[in-house]
């Protein structure tokens, strides 16, 4: 567990994933997901590469749910974990409600990027964090380079998100210690 004044991240657990596939399910346009995830998916997902890799010393995918005063609010993690190199893909996704407000958006986001960093430089020893995020994003890739994420790339007409073409932009974070 990872703390912040009232946030905190822990490990994903079983009650947690009802509501992560309904917010999954409710903005598929900023994920790579395509289409909607059912109830029997996203056990099947969870049963088959989730609980087993938490049993490893060194997991392909640490997902985290993140907590505001022990309400779930969101969650995310590291995935696409490479321990040899010491870096990972940060992933976040919060509760739909909290993402019309922009403002609301870039605290939270804020909180969950010092989270995530202090677990991942702090606690794992990781060297590297880096995201993928579609172009249409541009407040949340305003977030991310406010909380020291350097644009390191883009990926011309990677996806596809409503019959358009759209940019992929990489972010990274090297770890300062």
């Amino acid at each position: 567990m990872v703390k912040i004044d009232d946030y905190s991240l822990r490990p994903v657990q079983d009650e947690d994933i009802e509501s992560i596939r309904i917010w999954r399910n409710a903005q598929l346009d900023v994920l790579r997901q395509k289409e909607p995830i059912t109830v029997e998916q996203q056990s099947m997902y969870f049963e088959k590469h989730i609980w087993p890799s938490m049993k490893l010393l060194q997991p392909s995918n640490i997902l985290v749910s993140f907590f505001y005063k022990d309400n779930l609010i969101g969650y995310g993690g590291l995935v696409h974990i490479s321990w040899q190199d010491l870096r990972a893909e940060m992933s976040f996704l919060l509760d739909p409600k909290y993402t019309i407000e922009e403002e609301k958006y870039s605290d939270l986001f804020s909180v969950y990027i010092a989270l995530l960093k202090k677990m991942a430089f702090e606690q794992l020893g990781f060297h590297r964090l880096f995201t993928e995020t579609f172009e249409i994003r541009s407040h949340h890739i305003s977030v991310l380079e406010k909380n020291g994420f350097i644009r390191e790339g883009l990926m011309k007409d990677h996806v596809i998100i409503s019959g358009k073409y759209v940019n992929s932009i990489i972010h990274g974070s090297i770890n300062s210690k």
